[in-house]
């Protein structure tokens, strides 16, 4: 154990017991004591504004409308005797309409003004003193007048004078109701005032309480947390700084104490973790010094492999055809003189070599799919798939195949050599593995996939398709399910098919629900998705457009 090791080795930073009150617990008992405070606050201030809202309803709900009314009173007892005084003193019966007029309010004021001060005993008193001198004026005075009893005309001065008197006592009973309901409104305002200033008072009260308690909870975040977490911020800046042996203080409420040990914790075990790293780093630096090593030995291997390629494209098969062209000429020149077996054996030979000549060509086609610089472009498969059909031609005039595939075709992102060979493989295919009794079908359907930004495609035959077990397998290359001689090919086609797809990016597989003959399902990037508008798979609802004898 180093000496460093040993001055940082201290026991771990658990959990210790402590009375302290963590920050939760202060907090928690402030929280205790405002929320005691509010109730105390909301309680005075619902007395207060129940006393502010009961005086301001009695003053606008009772005492201003009940002066309103009692002004009413008045005006309609003085259009009555208005109304009166003039008939009398011209004779019109026009002139009584302010009398009838003043009957009706008379009512409906009195009415309303005894609904509004039935809870005040002294306007309840002023409403029956104006309605006893109303009423005897109307009995003495008014009355006899409207109905002719009393003269009119320049004889009726008297009468007039008459009934003065007693209308001078219903204005005094007016004018001591407006008295009283001014006085009324007087104190009601005078109350409303008071409550309003004891609602100000106790309200400032409230707010000076709240300020004290948010004075004393931010004193109280001071000192037991901001404080606490102050000096462990300072002291891991420290650490951070590279100060690795500065400690970290354990200050402030239980919680803060128990983080501030585990970061002291932490520090040991980083210090601990810096110096095993550091005895660590040479490995690395001899491990990377060898992955170089090993880079520039693949990049040697694969110009060798390049090399090779090159050497099997030229230098191999110009052996295999002087091997092929000379054991046709000895077949030519010396026929006559070989026996059957002579020939056959000649035969032999020019087949291995043309059977030679096709893997090697089919193996550097395998090997340069993602090897080389392949263009990442939009393709159009219709003419894609058209020119791959115009190659199988002849397999396909020889063999009286029907290729269905639908009207138009979507844009893709691939190479368009390689996309062609992919086509002519899966159609070469299914023409060649075709069904003896049966004449070829091949049918090509596209329809969006379930990835975002691909299309799915499938070509579908009638032939004597794939046994389940083998969906795999056949993608292996030099992987055969028929003997030579039933069928032509090297084992290339559908490895090089899927090594195709998935160099442009897609996936392919066999579907294996299919019960007659094979279907190939595979998937490509669509074009489209690399700009901000994606087309719709309407392509897939179109008609077929069916090629037969001459797909050209």
């Amino acid at each position: 154990m180093t000496p460093v090791q040993r001055r940082h080795q201290e026991p771990s930073a658990g959990p210790e017991p402590s009375r302290r009150l963590t920050v939760q617990g202060w907090f928690l008992l402030a929280l205790a004591v405002m929320g005691a405070m509010t109730v105390v606050a909301a309680g005075v201030g619902a007395a207060v504004l129940s006393r502010t809202t009961e005086a301001a309803d009695h003053l606008v709900d009772d005492i201003a409308p009940a002066r309103a009314e009692a002004l009413q009173l008045q005006a309609a007892l003085l259009d009555q005797e208005t109304g009166v005084r003039g008939y009398l003193l011209t004779g019109d019966e026009a002139l009584l309409e302010p009398y009838r007029r003043g009957l009706t309010a008379e009512t409906r004021a009195r009415e309303r003004l005894a609904e509004l001060t039935r809870r005040s005993p002294r306007q309840t008193a002023d409403l029956r003193a104006v309605d006893r001198a109303a009423r005897t004026w109307r009995e003495d005075f008014a009355a006899p007048a409207v109905a002719g009893e009393r003269e009119t005309g320049d004889d009726a001065a008297a009468s007039v004078a008459g009934g003065k008197r007693p209308f001078d006592v219903v204005r005094e009973r007016l004018e001591a109701q407006q008295t009283r309901l001014e006085q009324d409104q007087t104190r009601a305002r005078a109350a409303l005032e008071a409550a309003r200033s004891e609602r100000d008072r106790a309200l400032y009260a409230v707010i000076v309480a709240f300020l004290l308690t948010g004075v004393a909870l931010a004193a109280l975040l001071h000192f037991t947390v901001v404080r606490p977490l102050a000096a462990v911020r300072t002291a891991a800046r420290r650490v951070a700084g590279g100060d690795f042996d500065h400690h970290i203080p354990a200050r402030g409420p239980a919680d803060l104490r128990a983080v501030a040990r585990a970061v002291e914790a932490m520090r040991l075990r980083v210090v601990t973790e810096l110096i095993t790293s550091k005895s660590s780093e040479a490995a690395l630096t001899r491990q990377a010094a060898d992955l170089d090593a090993h880079a520039v030995e693949l990049r040697r291997s694969n110009e060798e492999l390049e090399q090779f390629a090159y050497v099997a494209s030229h230098d191999l098969q110009e052996p295999l055809r002087k091997v092929a062209s000379f054991c046709q000429l000895l077949e030519k020149r010396y026929g006559d003189q070989l026996d059957e077996r002579g020939t056959q054996y000649i035969a032999f030979a020019v087949d291995g070599a043309k059977r030679m000549q096709i893997l090697i060509n089919d193996l550097l086609t395998f090997s340069r799919v993602g090897r080389l610089n392949d263009a990442q472009e939009a393709v159009a498969l219709d003419t894609v798939v058209d020119r791959a059909v115009r190659n199988l031609a002849a397999a396909v005039e020889e063999t009286d195949a029907r290729v269905d595939r639908p009207q138009e075709l979507p844009e893709v992102t691939g190479d368009p050599t390689l996309l062609t060979m992919l086509w002519q493989n899966l159609i070469g295919n299914a023409v060649k593995f075709r069904a003896p009794e049966r004449t070829p079908h091949v049918e090509i359907t596209v329809d969006r996939a379930e990835e975002p930004g691909f299309w799915q495609f499938a070509v579908a035959d009638n032939g004597i398709g794939i046994p389940a077990e083998f969906a795999d397998k056949v993608f292996v290359i030099f992987q055969r399910l028929h003997a030579r001689d039933t069928y032509a090919g090297t084992g290339i086609g559908l490895s090089l098919c899927k090594k195709i797809v998935e160099h442009s990016g897609g996936r392919i597989w066999i579907d294996t629900t299919r019960t007659e003959g094979s279907r190939l399902v595979f998937t490509l990037p669509d074009a489209a998705s690399q700009t901000a508008s994606e087309p719709s798979a309407e392509g897939s609802q179109e008609a077929p457009v069916t090629t037969g004898r001459n797909p050209a």
